[in-house]
């Protein structure tokens, strides 16, 4: 059989930084493993801009589409703030995420025991935190229609239209039921159904597929503003959090938070099974470019290497080698490896991001 494929866009900033480090991983299955995959590399965001003046070339949407996986790294930075909207290096992101429907957007927040002092919250409330949010990725109020700026009354109007319909909640919903039962067994549903028409019609859609398919799954209901005080008061009472668009930006961002660094978090983008029942799914780590510590060695490849990590996991059936790469984090977190955003008080001298991988990549070798 033919060797999986993965599609890597390193991207803008920090991206092809932590990216060098995970192609040294991808390679280091494929030696010691006997896992190996085909791997070819484009373009996006605003290294796509200067080669070609469009965030993402139509070819290599074309490639996206045909592999079994692409892999991120970042868009953005500074020297694109002052372009057009419509070629700004997110609309690439974001024509990834449309075109191939990737409309589950998995964004787990799971605290190593070795970095539980470095969240805002009280060790006790976050050690060993382990939740999942499900955030759907492809309508709402960032695809819905109409929008715009325009002028009434001489004066400038901004419209954004939150829009769903039940079948495009009706498959988040599933998602996050199918996960729940591989997990804990819970979903919190979060919405606004209290002011929002289009939250009235969350919360009744995922009433039905509960009750017509997933009625063993413990199912709640919040709503969204009270779940981001919820999950600063007490996160661990969560298991699988499903929210819309908008929402899951917001509140994906304030769980990332309580792990202590946006370096170690990854996110998985799924959609609908291809022919040979993989999903369409893009990986990417949650933290941007980064344009700060560009080209320093400081960046932490760790939120990079674990949703390559997801992609063993989700895309490729290989659970325990998914497993293997997350144990070997955890050892070399626990054993003091640190880059620059992981130090503590006590100072030391951080690891670089290619000393980084060094350390995981022993830990992978003791492994076998």
């Amino acid at each position: 059989m033919a060797n999986p494929s993965l599609l890597i866009l390193a991207g803008d900033g920090i991206g092809p930084e932590v990216m060098d480090v995970v192609k040294r991983i991808i390679s280091w299955f494929g030696d010691k493993r006997d896992l190996t995959f085909d791997v070819s590399e484009d373009l996006v965001g605003g290294a796509a801009y200067d080669a070609h003046g469009v965030p993402l070339h139509d070819d290599t949407m074309a490639k996206a589409q045909e592999v079994d996986a692409v892999l991120l790294g970042a868009v953005g930075g500074p020297n694109y703030d002052d372009l057009d909207f419509s070629v700004k290096p997110e609309r690439g992101l974001l024509r990834l995420r449309k075109e191939m429907d990737l409309f589950a957007n998995l964004r787990p927040a799971q605290c190593f025991d070795a970095l539980a002092d470095f969240s805002s919250l009280k060790k006790e409330l976050i050690a060993g935190l382990d939740i999942m949010i499900v955030r759907e990725l492809t309508s709402g109020v960032y695809f819905g229609e109409p929008r715009g700026i325009h002028v009434e009354d001489n004066m400038r109007v901004g419209i954004n239209t939150q829009r769903y319909t039940e079948a495009e909640i009706e498959r988040a919903a599933r998602a996050a039921f199918e996960l729940a039962k591989k997990r804990g067994n819970k979903v919190c549903s979060m919405e606004k159904a209290n002011v929002m028409e289009s939250g009235i019609l969350w919360r009744d859609v995922v009433n039905e597929v509960h009750q017509a398919d997933y009625a063993d799954v413990e199912l709640s209901h919040m709503y969204a503003d009270n779940g981001a005080m919820q999950l600063v008061r007490a996160p661990k009472q969560f298991d699988v959090i499903l929210t819309d668009n908008l929402f899951g930006d917001i509140l994906s961002d304030c769980a990332a938070m309580l792990t202590g660094s946006l370096g170690m978090l990854p996110s998985a983008s799924l959609g609908l099974p291809m022919a040979n029942g993989r999903p369409k799914a893009m990986y990417e780590p949650v933290h941007g470019s980064a344009p700060d510590i560009t080209g320093q060695g400081k960046a932490n490849p760790i939120a990079c290497i674990l949703s390559f990590a997801m992609a063993l996991r989700y895309s490729f059936d290989q659970g325990t080698e998914a497993d293997r790469l997350e144990t070997a984090i955890e050892k070399v977190l626990a054993d003091g490896a640190r880059t620059g955003d992981l130090m503590g008080p006590e100072g030391g001298t951080p690891l670089s991001t290619t000393e980084m991988g060094d350390v995981i990549l022993a830990a992978l070798d003791a492994s076998l």
